[in-house]
């Protein structure tokens, strides 16, 4: 019986040095468990600070990527009005090289005709406008002022052949005038072309038997019937008249010196010079050569 006891106690005390190491590894886990549920828990509000300064960093970017895309557009506006300045720029010089080389080829046409101012008595004045009742308008009342006869290639325009003609006009104060007529209008073709300003009333090149052209008009001046109401066809063929009086018409040939005046006016508007009226053909010319050659041209 002693020694089964003695077996008895020594499996009681087996089993029980195992429980108690059990017990051992037990609280060692607890103390394990313990200490990575604090590191968890550490690492967990970590965690969230971490993410709560990612948020602020993500908003912050957020601000600085919206700031950045506004200054973008901004920089993108500035480029924008520099590059458009420096077009603005480019296109100024290109047009005062054109203009400066406009104004060249025109003090040619200067040289080429002269307007100059014959000073002495007062002979005929310019030629008048065409005054009847025709669409174009009712002529000025008053006469220019004499202030000396203007002259093209040394020869005037007078009024005397355009309102007494007859069979003894003076045939070379015809011609004269005639020639002064084509001076003109060779002149005016000319500073239009350089100008590159399509005149409303073409002209028809010729020495002294030019003529000029009425697109908007089928009426013939020297007819009894200066009605309004007439219609125009698409196909109508342009009036054509003579800047000259030799075998023509008397009031044909004065409406050719108003439609002439009006291109030159034309071209007066077109570098903003206002015009000295429709008696002034070739006072009219003279400003438009000297408006053209003038510094101001070329620095508008």
């Amino acid at each position: 019986m002693t020694l089964q006891g003695d077996l008895v106690k020594n499996e009681s005390l087996n089993k029980l040095n195992e429980l108690e190491e059990m017990r051992e590894r037990l609280e060692a886990r607890k103390v394990v468990m313990a200490n990575m549920s604090t590191r968890c828990r550490i690492a967990t509000e970590d965690a969230k600070k971490q993410e709560e300064m990612l948020s602020t960093e993500v908003r912050s970017l957020l601000v600085a990527g919206t700031s950045l895309s506004v200054a973008r557009k901004r920089l993108q506006e500035a480029n924008r009005l520099l590059t458009e300045e420096r077009d603005c720029v480019k296109l100024k010089n290109v047009q005062r090289k054109l203009r400066a080389r406009q104004q060249y080829m025109i003090s040619q046409v200067s040289l080429l005709y002269p307007v100059k101012i014959l000073v002495g008595p007062a002979q005929e004045q310019e030629l008048e406008s065409y005054s009847s009742s025709s669409r174009l308008g009712n002529p000025s009342a008053s006469k220019p002022v004499n202030q000396g006869l203007l002259t093209i290639l040394g020869l005037n325009l007078t009024l005397l052949p355009f309102t007494k003609m007859s069979f003894f006009t003076d045939k070379k104060e015809v011609q004269r005038s005639a020639t002064a007529l084509g001076y003109v209008a060779h002149a005016v073709s000319l500073i239009a072309s350089y100008l590159q300003v399509p005149l409303r009333y073409p002209l028809r090149l010729g020495g002294s038997r030019s003529y000029i052209n009425d697109h908007a008009s089928s009426i013939d001046p020297a007819s009894s019937d200066l009605s309004l109401d007439t219609t125009l066809s698409a196909n109508v063929k342009p009036a054509e008249f003579p800047l000259f009086l030799e075998g023509q018409d008397t009031t044909r040939a004065a409406y050719a010196v108003f439609l002439l005046n009006k291109d030159i006016e034309q071209l007066l508007n077109f570098i903003g010079v206002k015009s000295l009226g429709p008696r002034h053909v070739l006072a009219n010319l003279k400003e438009l050569l000297r408006s053209v050659q003038s510094s101001e041209y070329i620095d508008t």
